[in-house]
């Protein structure tokens, strides 16, 4: 294993991440949207990971059970609208009920600081292989 491997894995984590990031920041945004083009109100959205292998086929045994991740599509939460009822609201139904977006601010919170330290934490490994990097080509002086 070399310290590009390392590099990818980090940079694929960034990416998982930030993705993350980006699907929960659009899910707070739009916490209140009772109305949107396809119809009803938002319904909130998930990233979908999968893992990918890394090892080229004669590689290590260590190495051939390094994986990737990589968000293979962006699923949209089955669960319910949430009703209110809010008479005067320009949605409201017949009944005076309005379907708001399954969005749980406090869980999404959660999803923003569990992704925020998963970026942090593969920053650290590139941090770290940048060093390792360094103190290589120190050696070779």
């Amino acid at each position: 294993m070399d310290l590009s491997d390392i590099t990818d894995i980090a940079t694929a984590g960034l990416r998982a991440q930030r993705a993350r990031m980006t699907v929960t920041a659009s899910n707070i945004a739009n916490a209140q949207t009772t109305r949107t083009d396809e119809g009803g109100p938002y319904r909130r959205r998930d990233p979908v990971f999968s893992a990918d292998r890394v090892a080229k086929p004669f590689a290590s045994r260590l190495e051939r059970k390094l994986r990737s991740v990589e968000v293979t599509k962006i699923a949209e939460d089955p669960r319910d609208p949430v009703t209110r009822y809010l008479p005067h609201h320009p949605d409201a139904n017949e009944d005076g009920y309005v379907e708001f977006p399954n969005v749980n601010l406090i869980e999404e919170q959660a999803n923003l600081v569990s992704s925020s330290r998963s970026f942090q934490a593969n920053l650290l490994v590139m941090s770290k292989v940048r060093s390792m990097a360094e103190a290589i080509m120190r050696i070779g002086q």
